[in-house]
């Protein structure tokens, strides 16, 4: 079941703002914002505010687009800005615009985009446009938390879901609110489907890290072993450093560990139960999810809504 099939309508509309939207005076913040844009994302935060508000009978389809297109939006503008705080090389396999055409003119454009997403959350209510500026609170916030264990070793697994509920799950669970809300759905229901948002997001992210060990290259469009180059303290790193294995942390400590320090980590990491155990997380909070998506009305988009879990916590990419 492909869940993306669901809202396949909706989705070409999101998609047709957001090139609209990413036009400038400016050449180059067009340039950066639509390679980006049309780089090949899998729009998976609109996908869960359009499904969710399908499942709770939304009547109002312009609204929740334009909610969905800030989603997205607001994800691209982060990827902008964590490729100049990371010095990523590479974007969903293609030069990263921080490598292509500089720090100022992608933090620009970051800038920009972060903008245009409001121009769209800004129509609505007061609840809509707070929501949306509490996402991108926390967004920043996990940001800067992250940046406290960078090569810290004293990170334990609940830091590590702390920074995880900031980042990754902030997009997923305001996206997820949101459609319930536009759709007329009850309080109650709201908070039902911001709590699988949540779960989802960090089942999601769990997997990214997972992926980050023993993915695919081809695949990911980009090397493994990212979080260990950047000192980022991702799931396996983190359950290695609580077992106590020396040569992970030993890389993860490092300023400038070499390719081959970095291949030998992944090796360490996954070799054994470790990474199994690392998708046993996520699989835990990708059922925790599932539960309350139980919770909804029976109806083809909550289907989808739980074929979207599943899809995002079996991949290979």
């Amino acid at each position: 079941m492909d869940p993306f099939s669901f809202v396949a309508g909706q989705l070409r509309l999101v998609e047709q703002r957001l090139v609209d939207c990413t036009r400038s005076k400016e050449y180059e913040i067009t340039e950066i914002a639509s390679r980006l844009i049309k780089g090949g994302g899998k729009r998976i935060r609109p996908a869960i505010t359009l499904l969710t508000f399908n499942a709770f009978d939304g009547e109002r389809e312009e609204d929740v687009v334009d909610i969905a297109t800030a989603m997205e939006l607001i994800h691209a503008a982060t990827l902008l800005h964590d490729d100049i705080i990371d010095g990523a090389e590479f974007r969903r396999g293609k030069e990263s615009a921080y490598k292509r055409y500089g720090l100022t003119r992608t933090l620009v454009t970051g800038d920009f985009l972060f903008i245009k997403a409001f121009e769209f959350a800004g129509k609505f209510d007061e609840t809509v446009v707070q929501w949306t500026a509490d996402a991108c609170t926390s967004l920043t916030e996990g940001e800067v938390l992250q940046g406290s264990f960078n090569r810290n070793c004293t990170v334990t697994v609940q830091d590590y879901i702390r920074i995880v509920e900031r980042k990754t799950a902030s997009l997923f669970q305001t996206g997820a609110r949101l459609g319930a809300y536009v759709a007329g759905a009850s309080s109650e229901q709201v908070e039902v489907a911001a709590n699988f948002g949540l779960n989802l997001g960090i089942a999601f992210q769990m997997m990214d890290d997972v992926l980050d060990v023993v993915g695919r290259r081809d695949l990911l469009g980009k090397s493994t072993g990212m979080d260990l180059r950047d000192g980022n303290p991702s799931l396996p790193i983190v359950l290695s450093l609580l077992d106590g294995h020396q040569t992970v942390a030993r890389v993860f400590q490092s300023q400038t560990p070499t390719k081959n320090d970095i291949q030998r980590a992944l090796d360490a990491m996954g070799n054994g139960m470790l990474i199994e155990r690392a998708r046993s997380f996520s699989r835990k909070y990708a059922a925790e999810a599932s539960r309350e998506i139980d919770k909804l009305p029976v109806s083809p988009a909550r289907e989808g809504l739980k074929a979207l879990g599943r899809l995002l916590t079996d991949r290979d990419r």
